[in-house]
């Protein structure tokens, strides 16, 4: 009788109210790994610093570059490593972010696709301003930077972050109902493409039975083509710019089905089999 009655809202409202929850998410997600986000983001770009001199160190040891695209062999390495970062860390965001069973999802208007995006924007956010400032100090301190095509190979970019999303959104729906087989799926597939992703080497110059083992991957075609956007004298022949948009959009609607399923059955009692 005296509860107040409620005005009808506006889908331009319902849109930012998402909008402002989406942001507020990114930024816990951001802050999760350290309490200071410029160390988290700090921590990130002294990881990606780490790889990339790894990968060179083992590249000029065993005598590879020469196997590398002629051009800028700090470019090729990058160009492997940023992408491989962006899709396993996006991965494993969305996996770790707030299920259907989370104390965050009894807050009336939070839900588990403002989890989802804030996860990945959150993941897709660190990585681009860590790429924008390891190119920039490179760039200032060491060798001028040059990329043929810099908003194609920067789509490939973002193909890699999307089918990161994708898979982890798939495997987001199946956590509640096999949480060890989600962990142990995760860390094998992130090992994994260490060597799968194609990083290590160059598409064009493998054989054929060896590139069967390689072309299921979405992150090996990102990468083979980011690296035909990067230098002027590779042309990918072995991948396909598409392929790994198709293969995303396809596991983001397995996923979002799943998603929708476990939400309706979610039970807060999965939380104590974890």
């Amino acid at each position: 009788m005296f509860q107040p009655t409620r005005k009808p809202r506006t889908a331009f409202s319902i849109t930012l109210t998402m909008m402002e929850l989406i942001y507020h998410s990114i930024v816990r997600s951001v802050r999760k790994t350290h309490n200071n986000a410029f160390m988290a983001i700090g921590m990130n770009m002294l990881q990606a610093v780490i790889f990339v001199l790894a990968f060179y160190v083992m590249f000029s040891i065993l005598g590879l570059r020469g196997a590398a695209i002629r051009g800028d062999f700090l470019v090729y390495i990058m160009s492997g490593i940023f992408l491989y970062m962006t899709h396993s860390k996006t991965l494993g965001a969305v996996v770790g972010s707030e299920g259907p069973a989370s104390a965050m999802m009894q807050h009336a208007p939070m839900n588990t696709i403002i989890s989802i995006a804030s996860a990945a924007l959150g993941a897709l956010y660190i990585q681009v301003l860590s790429l924008f400032v390891i190119l920039f100090v490179y760039d200032i301190a060491f060798a001028p930077l040059e990329i043929d095509q810099p908003i194609k190979a920067f789509g490939m970019l973002l193909a890699a972050w999307f089918t990161g999303l994708a898979l982890g959104l798939v495997l987001l729906a199946i956590k509640p109902w096999f949480p060890s087989f989600v962990s142990i799926f995760s860390t094998i597939y992130q090992r994994a493409n260490m060597i799968a992703s194609g990083k290590m080497f160059v598409a064009n110059t493998l054989p054929s039975y060896m590139l069967a083992m390689f072309d299921w991957n979405p992150l090996f075609h990102t990468i083979d083509q980011a690296r035909g956007f990067a230098f002027i004298n590779y042309n990918p022949r072995y991948s396909d710019p598409y392929y790994a948009w198709w293969v995303g959009l396809v596991l983001l609607m397995i996923g979002l089905m799943g998603e929708f399923y476990t939400r309706r059955h979610a039970s807060i009692s999965w939380s104590a089999r974890r």
